[in-house]
């Protein structure tokens, strides 16, 4: 039997195959199709069984990651929504937190608000912070604001009361009544989509998961129909954004938890290769065709977050914490009005591309700098698949940045790597150094299609000392996808002070939301013996206005003992000081409920003698080095404790990998390159 890991991406969509059997991996990539991204998906699936002579009943597996809710939001592409909302509260969508990112800067917009206020309807009711009904719920307003919203042609209406995530009666009989009255438009309930308190966060969360519930439901069905007329009997998994795995019913219902949904089975992927390698302290770097995107990972584990933005909305779902930044191998190279260089964050995309790629593309990319570098391949790429033109790269780079500035070729294309490195260091440093990790205690796992070209500089830069690229980057997550379990979260907010005489009340709350995971994996289909479930307490001092979240050690006792001690060492790691003699207020109670999948195995790699080079060619490595002769490899050819010192370049379907003088490089027992930063 067969599994088969897929990532949609803006330019190519990627396949992982893995067989159950001997454990046997190949790699696809197919252009991506985003007038309807499950067209490639499907040409993908009957590519790979047609190349691997497999049966569509040999496939037992398929997971999936897609950009689809992201683009979305991102390209405010989304159903008209309308609102309906509690009485005097229809402006908190437009109102926001008053929060200016720039406080300086003047020429910061605000994103347009996610419904237009003539679609934002209200409804008398009230209940209390404590969840007793203060003003019963106003049906005759609801359900004229339904027919009104129906009639002005919303495709989605979301539901947003205040303290509903104390009490859902009011939201549950609004559901209906908008039903009734509007049969054919997706609804979307805070109590359901998001109970917590903060309304601002929980209303926008709620309004975006209607935005992109319509749309999504239409590419989710799309999807199903192209797997089944392939004849594939396994019904599709979605990876969302917390690294987990959950049905296309779930996602229907919870299209907003597929944000970052590709990004995060990457950072999965790579904290299970990097378990596997020795490596258990990680900063994923993660570089594709637009944007740059990472993560931390401590101890062999994703740091999460449940509080981030979208294309400046929040989105206050359980995700894995990754900072993305606008520096992919597309992104264009510019002069501003001073006659500085830039590179990004707009870039030339899929279509037309870098110059080199001879789609059109008209403008200095990255891409196009790495071509007149020679450290990518000068004729073709993705295995001779794709041709390239590094004539025109070259020609593009003097035209728009070398003459201008008065710069060599070489100057000019160094100038735009070392400035996109600049930028990826500046990321990395966000998410560790900043947050208190020491970097030289940590490696850097690259992936993604132009990964391993920027890797070797970016960890000189940031002081980390190894360097682990996977085998086949440019597809790593959709290896992920392959690596990890289904799963979900359930929360329920409770906002009180907590000692060891009021603990009782928070174990109720765990259990009750452990019975609801419990119901869910059900649902799922996962035998009760590969359930498990993961508890997790907001907290924080009594005076502060934000917390930290307290993981307690799955199977063991929830005595308040251990949440004490927990939470006081978590606000140590994430402030800096604890101050054990306050008093604590827990905030939110959280259990994940995590359903175990059979895992794609890591095979180990043969040992084979080191090939002789596929060919040789001059890259430039910078002014200090200059124009070298450098051996390529095809890293298909190569086995386990095959070892290399710089200059070398690595080759592969799906990235290439540049080894500078002086560094060394081994092919470790699975396959992955670890380099050793000199």
């Amino acid at each position: 039997m067969y599994r088969i890991g897929i990532d949609v991406g803006g330019t190519f969509t990627d396949f992982t195959l893995v067989n159950e059997n001997e454990g046997g991996v190949a790699f696809f990539k197919e252009p991506s199709t985003p007038h309807d991204p499950s067209e490639a998906i499907d040409n993908g699936i009957r590519g790979l069984m047609n190349e691997h002579g497999i049966a569509p009943d040999q496939i037992s597996h398929i997971g999936h990651g897609t950009t689809v809710a992201t683009n979305l939001i991102i390209e405010r592409k989304g159903a008209l929504c309308g609102l309906i909302t509690t009485k005097g509260f229809r402006d908190v969508l437009e109102i926001g937190r008053q929060v200016r990112p720039h406080l300086y800067d003047y020429s910061v917009v605000k994103p347009p608000p996610l419904v237009p206020r003539a679609l934002r309807c209200e409804a008398a009711e009230r209940i209390s912070a404590k969840g007793a009904i203060q003003l019963g719920l106003n049906e005759d307003e609801v359900r004229a604001a339904a027919r009104y919203l129906r009639d002005a042609g919303v495709e989605a209406i979301a539901i947003c009361f205040l303290h509903s995530y104390r009490n859902p009666l009011h939201e549950q009989r609004a559901r209906d009544i908008v039903k009734e009255a509007a049969p054919d438009v997706y609804i979307s309930i805070s109590s359901d989509v998001l109970p917590e308190f903060r309304e601002y966060e929980r209303l926008s969360t709620t309004a975006l998961n209607a935005t992109v519930g319509p749309r999504m439901e239409r590419y989710l069905q799309r999807f199903l129909d192209r797997v089944s007329a392939a004849g594939v009997p396994a019904e599709p998994l979605t990876i969302h954004s917390n690294g987990g795995l959950m049905s296309v019913e779930t996602v229907r219902h919870y299209p907003v938890r597929t944000c970052l949904s590709g990004p995060a089975a990457g950072v999965v992927g790579a904290a299970v290769v990097g378990r596997v390698a020795g490596f258990p302290q990680l900063v994923t770097f993660d570089v594709g065709g637009t944007s740059t995107d990472v993560s931390l990972i401590h101890e062999s584990k994703p740091i999460f977050t449940s509080n981030r933005q979208v294309a400046g909305y929040p989105v206050k779902t359980p995700m894995v914490d990754i900072h993305v930044i606008g520096a992919g191998g597309g992104s264009i190279a510019w002069l501003d009005d001073s006659g500085s260089l830039k590179v990004g964050p707009h870039s030339a995309g899929a279509v037309p591309g870098p110059v080199g790629y001879g789609r059109g593309g008209t403008l200095p990319t990255i891409t196009d700098a790495m071509f007149a570098l020679r450290r990518l391949n000068p004729h073709s790429l993705l295995k001779g698949k794709m041709a390239v033109q590094a004539a025109a790269a070259r020609a593009v780079i003097m035209e728009k940045v070398a003459e201008p500035l008065g710069l060599t070729l070489e100057a000019a294309a160094e100038g735009i790597i070392r400035i996109a490195n600049a930028n990826m260091s500046r990321a990395i440093r966000s998410v560790s150094t900043e947050r208190g990790y020491e970097l030289s205690k940590f490696a850097l796992f690259a992936f993604g299609g132009a990964g391993p070209l920027h890797a070797m500089d970016v960890a000189h830069e940031c002081g980390i000392p190894v360097v682990v690229v996977p085998q086949e980057p440019g597809t790593m997550c959709a290896r992920g996808m392959l690596l990890t379990d289904i799963s979900f979260d359930f929360v329920e907010s409770d906002i009180a002070l907590v000692d060891a005489s009021s603990w009782a009340r928070i174990t109720e709350k765990i259990e009750r939301l452990t019975h609801d995971a419990e119901q869910w994996l059900a649902s799922e289909g996962v035998d009760t013996t590969d359930r498990a479930y993961d508890t997790v307490i907001d907290a924080r001092y009594v005076g502060q206005n934000f917390e930290v979240q307290v993981a307690m050690a799955r199977g063991t006792a929830l005595d308040y003992a251990s949440f004490e001690s927990n939470f006081h060492a978590a606000h140590l790691r994430e402030y800096g000081y604890n101050v054990p003699e306050r008093a604590i207020e827990v905030i939110n109670c959280r259990v994940k409920a995590v359903g175990a999948v059979v895992k794609a195995p890591l095979a180990r790699l043969a040992i084979k003698p080191v090939p002789a080079p596929v060919s040789r060619r001059e890259v430039y490595f910078g002014a200090s080095h200059g124009w070298l002769p450098t051996d390529v490899y095809d890293r298909d050819q190569l086995g386990a404790n095959a070892e290399f010192t710089g200059p070398v370049v690595i080759e592969e379907m799906s990235s290439t990998t540049v080894i500078a003088p002086g560094q060394h490089a081994r092919i470790d027992d699975y396959g992955n390159l670890i380099v050793r930063i000199a």
